[in-house]
């Protein structure tokens, strides 16, 4: 089967909106994991830390550029994930609908390609 990556992006306003109601949110989100986990689907999940404690390393220019975050232009963070191993396209965005999300958030469904499909090199 397919593996699917739900990719979960906020804004500095959805994301205040998610830890004014925190443990709301938390219990939700325990559910959908178990949910996920009784179907057989769920193959990982993690959150991210602050996106102030990260960095970027920047390949614009002629050698990379490290820049401490919070990053100023991003409008929306990418702030953790799901891995789901399901059979279609259609069924990660059905998984994806149930995410517990606050207003303005967004869930970005990707697929994973397996290792057949990534070129291979000639050695």
């Amino acid at each position: 089967m397919p593996k699917y990556l739900l990719i979960m992006r906020g804004t500095d306003e959805s994301n205040a909106a998610m830890m004014a109601n925190i443990d709301e949110m938390m219990a939700a989100t325990h559910q959908f994991i178990e949910d996920m986990v009784k179907a057989g689907v769920l193959l990982a999940a993690e959150g991210l830390d602050d996106p102030g404690q990260g960095v970027v390393v920047d390949f614009s220019g002629e050698a990379p550029v490290v820049t401490d975050g919070p990053y100023g232009e991003t409008k929306e963070l990418f702030g953790g994930f799901f891995v789901l191993d399901v059979a279609s396209k259609e069924e990660a965005v059905e998984w994806a609908r149930r995410v517990p999300a606050a207003r303005g958030s967004k869930v970005e469904v990707r697929r994973v390609p397996g290792s057949d499909e990534v070129p291979q090199v000639d050695r």
